[in-house]
């Protein structure tokens, strides 16, 4: 990552109009051409998201493009929602689901500096409800047992979404049935959560395969153990206020609970995005009716470190534009740089990513030539992966399509906002063909 001094200053004037947002209104841009990239070109990235939403697919997209910490591209298409005809604002409140994850990592990560844990500390030396972990095997009747896993499960498992935990996507798989009979989501706090998540087996050996699973909410209730705080209170006195995420919360405060925007989802006949009405949670998308996190975003106490995060594209940007810029926004150092280093790696051993099974880039056919950090997917072969991109930019993204990534290379931030449940899986694959085409002046 190039850290100077003419890279501070850009990013302390640029992140400081999206400090100043009136409401409603989008931030002022720079001109593309400072800064090696093409205004003419950048108008591909509004031209490509309005056609999803010219064909129902989504009610609208809100997109944000900085280079070496300068904004130059923020717009929206669309509308707040397909039944809400009016024009998305820059103030609009998402939710940011898995985004949530990469604050979390961060966090986690701000303890591991501190001295509170090693990457190989057992899990279960913060959350003994963890000790005794087992694993479902079949028997010689056809019946299932409970055996004992033989690997402790760590604290690098946990970052890395190594630890065989799950999330209860398959219900065909007998380990996500289970989890989805623990209803884990309507737990009190997290604390209740990881009780019900003790009753469950893995669904492997923790290192032994990569999983998408609950592993980031169990970081988030270590974070909370190890600092003594709880975790939104953990984020909000070492993340939002430093950053200045003044809309970044679990809980959305009275007072801007209109600008939370509506959840959809594509109805498989009609292939157009619906309305997920607030009261019917078991829409196709939605999570359980019972749900606690993720559902409800007035009355919330279980503090999903996975994906329970509302933001705003302004807000997320400068979470992203500290990432860019080594760890440090506006004279506020967030984390170290060679830590920050250290996580944007690939973290995940050959065994892992040559191996057939539950591997990152089988999760989506995007994830090609990916591998994953701790908190972060690393894209490790942009040939394989079959996308324009960068070797070593990292990404995540949410539930409900959004997505952002930064490339050190090229010093770039670049965020996607929206809200369709599982999202469109070409529109990242347009997204980042849209951005990086505008580039005029390469770094590589």
């Amino acid at each position: 990552m190039r850290i100077t001094k003419i890279h501070h200053i850009i990013s302390a004037v640029a992140l400081l109009m999206l400090s100043d947002i009136a409401v409603g209104q989008a931030p002022k841009t720079t001109r593309a051409e400072k800064v090696g990239m093409s205004t003419e070109r950048l108008q591909q990235i509004t031209a490509m998201t309005q056609g999803y939403v010219d064909e129902g697919k989504m009610a609208g997209i809100m997109t944000a493009v900085s280079r070496a910490g300068k904004l130059v591209h923020f717009a929206s298409v669309g509308k707040k929602g397909v039944d809400d005809p009016r024009p998305l604002a820059a103030d609009d409140l998402f939710r940011i689901y898995s985004m949530t994850k990469p604050i979390t990592a961060v966090a986690a990560m701000q303890i591991y500096e501190q001295g509170g844990f090693h990457l190989s500390d057992p899990v279960s030396k913060f959350i003994p409800e963890l000790a005794e972990l087992t694993l479902l095997q079949d028997g010689d009747d056809g019946d299932t047992t409970r055996v004992a896993v033989k690997n402790e499960m760590t604290m690098h498992h946990l970052l890395t979404h190594t630890a065989g935990f799950s999330y209860g996507f398959d219900p065909q798989n007998p380990v996500d049935k289970l989890y989805l009979e623990a209803d884990l989501w309507a737990a009190a706090d997290l604390d209740e959560f990881v009780s019900k998540l003790a009753q469950l087996p893995l669904k492997f050996e923790p290192g032994e395969r990569w999983h998408y699973s609950v592993a980031v909410d169990v970081t988030g209730l270590i974070v909370q153990r190890i600092s003594g705080k709880a975790f939104d209170k953990y984020l909000s006195e070492h993340l939002f206020k430093p950053l200045g995420m003044v809309d970044t919360f679990f809980a959305v405060p009275d007072d801007k609970l209109a600008r939370l925007l509506p959840n959809h989802y594509l109805d498989p006949k009609t292939k157009k995005a619906k309305t997920i009405p607030q009261k019917n949670r078991t829409a196709p998308g939605a999570l359980s009716e019972s749900c606690q996190a993720m559902c409800d975003y007035t009355n919330v106490t279980l503090f999903s470190g996975g994906g329970g995060l509302v933001s705003t594209t302004a807000d997320y940007l400068r979470f992203a534009e500290m990432l860019r810029n080594g760890g440090e926004l506006d004279g506020a150092r967030i984390i170290s740089p060679k830590t920050l280093a250290y996580m944007i790696q690939n973290h995940l051993p050959a065994s892992i990513t040559s191996g057939s099974g539950e591997k990152p880039d089988l999760m989506y056919k995007q994830f090609r030539g990916m591998g994953f950090g701790l908190g972060f997917g690393i894209n490790i072969d942009p040939v394989e992966n079959g996308v324009l991109g960068t070797r070593g930019e990292y990404t995540w993204g949410g539930a409900a399509g959004t997505i952002f990534w930064v490339d050190p290379t090229e010093d770039l931030v670049v965020i996607a906002m929206m809200q369709l449940m599982r999202g469109m899986p070409s529109f990242r694959s347009d997204m980042k063909v849209a951005v990086y085409q505008a580039i005029t002046e390469i770094a590589e």
